[in-house]
């Protein structure tokens, strides 16, 4: 299968230009898998929860309509960051749209610096969906500092960890190297690019969007500044070879009777 992971410069509060532009970029290419970033329909340094609010799409939005719509027309799974509102808390979520009419959403458990303030923290467990016999692992952004989160996604059976992001820090797309080859799954993070200034804070997100093996190779990685799609082949069946030696299994070779604080 080809996946793709779609890096762009959300405009901040423009959620149709945004959804638009998003649609656009993903009728230019073939792929069964596009991963687009964290709050890409709405841009990410809010100012106020009440902004959040206003910004944010229920379960049932038009706007996620439109995804899975897309998602069928192109045969192809997209997963797409946005602000899920339900009742008066809204998510910093992702939604997986599959080209069956297969949908579900992940909202992030790890709340990055301010989105503390914004977001109420993700209140259901990492979730795999298969979706045409690939397993697909939903995470956000900051998710790729715990390893506990790849971790479950790996144990619940995911071959492609799908990471919508708007990273900032400078080791990130590193450390999802290193979070695939110690689960022997793929992952593909969509990141944003550009500078976001408002609210007395201005972050600049550090693009490289990329797809890695599950044994650490880099297949594809995006520029710094540009919005673009890198793309790769992923093979499924890669993911699920767990052996490290002929002796050792990543998975099984785990010694959970000592994991436990004294």
């Amino acid at each position: 299968m080809r996946a793709a992971a779609v890096q762009f410069a959300p405009a901040f509060g423009e959620v149709r230009p945004n959804l638009d532009g998003m649609l656009a970029m993903a009728a230019h290419v073939e792929a069964d898998l596009l991963v687009f970033p964290e709050l890409a329909l709405s841009g990410y340094v809010f100012a106020t929860p009440s902004e959040v609010l206003e910004l944010s799409q229920a379960a049932d939005a038009r706007e996620l309509d439109e995804i899975a719509e897309a998602a069928a027309a192109r045969r192809a799974t997209f997963v797409v960051g946005f602000a899920e509102r339900a009742g008066r808390a809204v998510f910093n979520s992702a939604l997986l749209a599959g080209p069956d009419g297969t949908r579900a959403i992940y909202r992030k458990i790890h709340l990055f610096d301010r989105e503390k303030a914004l977001f109420a923290p993700g209140d259901r467990p990492p979730e795999v969906v298969e979706v045409a016999g690939v397993r697909y692992g939903l995470m956000v952004c900051f998710d790729w500092i715990f390893p506990e989160t790849a971790r479950t996604l790996a144990l619940l059976g995911a071959d492609v960890l799908c990471h919508p992001a708007n990273l900032v820090l400078p080791f990130c797309q590193d450390a999802m190297i290193t979070r695939c080859i110690e689960n022997r799954v793929f992952s593909v993070t969509a990141n944003r690019i550009g500078t976001e200034a408002r609210a007395g804070t201005a972050l600049t997100f550090t693009g490289m969007s990329e797809i890695v093996s599950p044994r650490g190779a880099v297949l594809a990685r995006g520029s710094v500044d540009r919005a673009e799609i890198v793309t790769a082949d992923v093979d499924p069946a890669a993911a699920r070879d767990k052996m490290i030696t002929a002796s050792n299994h990543v998975l099984d070779d785990r010694r959970t009777d000592l994991y436990r604080l004294r």
